[in-house]
């Protein structure tokens, strides 16, 4: 519930603050988000489970948003920055995907 809260009020504040985004950071941000939300729904997949642990969501979620803003940072340096980051939306795609499905057979039993 504490969760729920505080995703609220951050994007309560979000929409009230509109903060900007420096450049350097704008490559990276969407790459983060779709990291982040491969981590949210693998969470509630192993909330829906039985099988949640607090400590495995968090080093997911950092981690999983570390390393793919440091493949695409790694792909800029080596000039081929919008190929890894198309690689990497495609593969925490699919795992956002399977979580999803995941759910979906837990919550309906389809």
């Amino acid at each position: 519930m504490i969760a729920l809260i505080g995703l609220l009020i951050g994007v309560a504040l979000g929409l009230l603050l509109q903060p900007d985004v420096p450049i350097w950071l704008q490559p990276y941000l969407p790459i983060a988000i779709v990291a982040a939300l491969d981590a949210m729904f693998g969470g509630l997949r192993a909330r829906l489970e039985g099988v949640f642990d607090e400590k495995v969501f968090v080093v997911s979620f950092v981690g999983n948003t570390v390393i793919a803003a440091l493949i695409v940072l790694l792909g800029d340096q080596l000039g081929v920055g919008s190929q890894l980051s198309t690689g990497v939306v495609v593969v925490l795609g699919i795992r956002i995907f399977a979580n999803v499905a995941g759910i979906r057979r837990k919550l309906f039993g389809a």
